[in-house]
């Protein structure tokens, strides 16, 4: 399978040094939608000149749709879309379900990509991405050799392809799980506007001082075993970084893709460039630790300044890929005539008559020479077949000219957008009313829950907990692991569950969806699936959902006029889940044995983040509960209300529970989370 090196472009400027580098494909960015929002992007206008560009010269552009839409955006998202299918942009990356799902349906030649916003990192979910038009997804940056191993093949018998990043910045959290930028700034990661404030002192007791900031990924010299393993496309990171950037990175992939190894003279640059302290290969080789995190220093400033001016070489001249199959008949009393191929386009241009040589004539080779200037375009002459009439000549001027024509009217056909179809769809989605506000209790250990359940619809305990001490009379949820590592293990709990009771899944994630309810459970869609628009809960729907949270990041009045059939709910009162992690950054400090998985992170403020530890991942929690006990009111338009209990006492969730019943004041630290605010 032959490898696609994919790199980014924040700017057109990026975009040359990424396609003169070597890429095959580049992914960017509009003015909205994308999760890079703060990257410079491309209007309209630069979309369209960025697919000619790339088109001429035989590299895919995939446009990135990959953030939260909410139902105010959604008519805009479509627009975009319809826009990116005219001009003929080759992909589509997305996040969002019910965008994606209209998409497929209205533009159904436009290939798909499902973003690492989606956090795939399990292969139950496969089957379902290929039948609502998936083609491609993006797996998690978290994933092991052996796990990618695993999901390829998986992948393969659905007809997915698999597209993994291979370099450039790793974040904390698994993508599409990180609420940090949101809840301490309304900048939501969600939605393209991340502010990183996890590259900020964030210390474990024992620990690095920055004990959420990661090194930046290297697995370049990994693109040939892992395209053994099944991956097709290498994915850069980088649309906020410098050309200069881009094209080291792109040239190494390039050279470790077709010679097996990346010239030592380049190795330098690419840590000079950009980089935290340097590179790790942590996940892939299942090898997490101290040793993976790192952050941007002053002698890593020193050395990007250092490498830009040799690095712009890289990308100063066109890189002449396309080749020509060229034929010249200059024959007497006829026109001159040339015919310039790239095997699937053919253009001809005729000039004038040759001429009768008044010295000497016309030679064969001179005409080649002529015809074989294709400098400063990204063609050369592969082939030359010329037919040359006795004693003719033609000036140089008239052939150069010719072949510039020639060239400018391949370069025409080869930037073309493709005929596509357009079908219109319209998404129908029906609304009940909703007002019923049970309370649904989550707890991460039995020892919190209170002996007397009054007023509770519901509870919600670890999968793996045991559930046969409950009341029969209470709805048992059984909250499904946010980051899967054994399937096997998870479909072994998921029976056991079931056998002691336990009705409903608690899932964030669409393989958890699927496997939950191949065992036959009644699916509850947690707040890790980032539903924000009414069509994106018609999916859920579709797919067998019971009940929904609403994403945290919406406002109250935004989540009242979220329309669906299904029950609704929100995360009313808890330490919200800021980041979900394979690296606990507790652990930099200390051991499993001694922090029994349950740790803290202090800011440089002096607030402390709780971490939990759960089935072999982490999550930080936010230092202060929402609270809304007191707000019961402006609570409009939906069934049920998530009561998350994370470290409080047996005797505290009691309290809080008949707060949520009978009203309450809030506690002395609390926040109202996004939902007056809001998130931009």
């Amino acid at each position: 399978m032959k490898p696609e090196i994919l790199s980014p472009a924040g700017s057109f400027e990026s975009l040359v040094a990424a396609v003169r580098s070597g890429a095959d494909a580049v992914y960017l960015g509009a003015t909205a939608f994308s999760a890079r929002r703060n990257a410079e992007n491309f209007d309209k206008d630069g979309l369209k000149s960025a697919v000619e560009y790339c088109h001429i010269r035989g590299v895919k552009l995939y446009l990135t749709l990959n953030i939260m839409v909410k139902n105010s955006e959604f008519a805009d998202a479509l627009s975009l879309a319809d826009f990116a299918n005219e001009i003929g942009i080759d992909g589509l990356i997305i996040e969002d379900l019910g965008l994606s799902s209209v998409i497929a349906r209205r533009f159904p030649d436009l290939p798909l990509h499902a973003s690492t916003q989606m956090t795939i990192h399990e292969a139950s979910c496969l089957p379902l991405l290929k039948e609502m038009g998936f083609s491609r997804v993006v797996i998690a940056r978290e994933m092991s050799k052996n796990e990618i191993k695993e999901f390829c093949k998986a992948a393969a018998k659905c007809g997915i392809e698999v597209e993994a990043f291979v370099h450039g910045a790793l974040c904390m959290c698994v993508s599409g799980q990180c609420l940090l930028s949101t809840v301490l700034g309304s900048r939501s990661g969600n939605r393209g506007l991340c502010a990183g404030p996890c590259r900020l002192p964030f210390a474990a007791e024992g620990g690095t001082g920055y004990d959420l900031s990661l090194k930046d990924l290297s697995l370049l010299d990994e693109i040939k075993e892992m395209n053994a393993l099944g991956v097709k496309s290498f994915k850069i990171e980088g649309r906020m970084k410098r050309p200069e950037y881009v094209a080291a990175a792109t040239t190494a992939a390039r050279q470790m893709a077709d010679k097996g190894y990346i010239d030592e003279a380049l190795k330098p640059y690419l840590g000079g460039v950009f980089s935290r302290s340097g590179f790790t290969k942590g996940y892939y080789e299942n090898r997490l630790g101290r040793d993976m995190f790192g952050i941007r220093t002053k002698d890593d400033v020193l050395s990007s300044a250092d490498s830009l001016s040799a690095l712009h070489e890289l990308y100063r001249t066109e890189r002449q890929t396309i080749a020509l199959n060229i034929t010249a008949e200059i024959k007497e009393n006829k026109p001159i005539l040339l015919k310039f191929s790239d095997g699937e386009n053919t253009v001809t241009t005729t000039g004038e008559e040759p001429q009768k040589a008044r010295s000497k004539p016309m030679e064969i080779s001179d005409v080649k020479s002529l015809l074989s200037k294709l400098g400063g375009t990204p063609y050369f002459a592969e082939n030359i077949d010329v037919s040359l009439g006795e004693n003719l000549f033609v000036p140089a001027s008239i052939i150069n000219a010719l072949r510039r024509s020639a060239v400018e009217q391949l370069s025409l056909k080869r930037s073309a957008p493709p005929v596509r179809r357009r079908e219109e769809f319209i998404p129908v989605v029906n609304n009940s009313d909703h007002a019923e506000k049970n309370i649904v209790a989550r707890f991460r250990n039995l020892e919190q829950i209170p002996e007397n359940l009054s007023g509770i619809k519901a509870v919600a305990l670890p999968l793996e907990c045991d559930f046969s001490g409950l009341s029969q009379n209470i709805i048992k949820i059984a909250d499904m692991p946010r980051y899967i590592l054994n399937t096997a293990a998870v479909i072994k709990d998921l029976k056991r569950a079931k056998a002691q009771g336990a009705e409903y899944a608690l899932c964030g994630n669409i393989s958890s969806v699927q496997i939950a309810k191949s065992e036959g459970f009644k699916i509850i869609g947690d707040i890790g699936l980032n539903i924000a628009n009414d069509t994106t809960a018609k999916v859920f729907e579709d797919m067998g959902v019971s009940a929904v949270l609403s994403s945290c990041e919406l406002t109250l009045f935004e989540t009242e006029n979220l329309n669906s059939p299904l029950k609704k709910g929100i995360f009313a009162y808890g330490r919200l889940p800021l980041m979900l992690t394979r690296n606990c950054p507790v652990k930099n400090g200390t051991t499993c044995d001694k922090c029994k998985k349950s740790g803290f992170l202090k800011d440089r403020k002096g607030m402390l983040f709780p971490v939990r530890c759960r089935t072999g991942y982490s999550e930080v929690f936010n230092s202060a509960p929402v609270y809304l006990a007191d707000k019961r009111d402006d609570i409009k338009g939906v069934d049920f209300l998530l009561l998350s209990f994370v470290d409080e006492s047996r005797e505290e969730a009691a309290r809080i529970i008949r707060e949520y019943s009978f009203g309450g004041t809030p506690p002395k630290t609390f926040t109202r989370g996004l939902y007056y605010k809001g998130v931009k």
